[in-house]
């Protein structure tokens, strides 16, 4: 299923790759807009669909449309975003106090990281264990994430 078209086009195959984009990044500007409540959100786009916002929570993965302009204004020059493949990766988002990352991941990784919150949550803020398991999960991400290419999509 890795080749455009395979299975008559009707399934594909969730690549493994984790990016990032030194050279664009969000800002406080760009979380605004969003109207992202928590520290941690993924990003998905269906192949002909509005993109979908979804929070890990202790109940699951809990989902917000995002308006297709909100989409533009936030994400149109990114090249992150550009290359981001419908129904198979996101963008993984976390605001900490001192910057906000923006990861290209596989679509199982974001629900990998609800499935951790879900089993680590406790009280109203996810508690103690929760930070740490969200902590590590990041690390290892950033371990693994690689640069996008220059020749990546603008």
């Amino acid at each position: 299923f890795q080749e455009p078209g395979a299975g008559g086009g009707r399934y594909r195959a969730v690549p493994d790759r984790v990016l990032t984009d030194p050279v664009h990044g969000l800002d406080d500007a760009a979380w605004a807009a969003l109207r992202i409540p928590v520290t941690t959100a993924f990003l998905l786009r269906g192949a002909d669909s509005a993109p979908v916002l979804c929070y890990p929570s202790p109940a699951g993965a809990t989902e917000a449309e995002l308006e297709p302009a909100v989409w533009h204004t936030v994400f149109g020059r990114s090249r992150l975003a550009a290359a981001l493949e419908p129904d198979v990766e996101a963008l993984l988002l976390r605001r900490t106090r001192d910057r906000i990352q923006c990861l290209l991941v596989p679509v199982d990784l974001c629900y990998e990281l609800v499935g951790r919150m879900r089993l680590r949550w406790q009280g109203f803020d996810g508690g103690a264990e929760a930070h740490a398991e969200l902590d590590a999960f990041f690390a290892a991400l950033e371990a693994r994430a690689r640069p996008l290419p220059k020749e990546a999509p603008a």
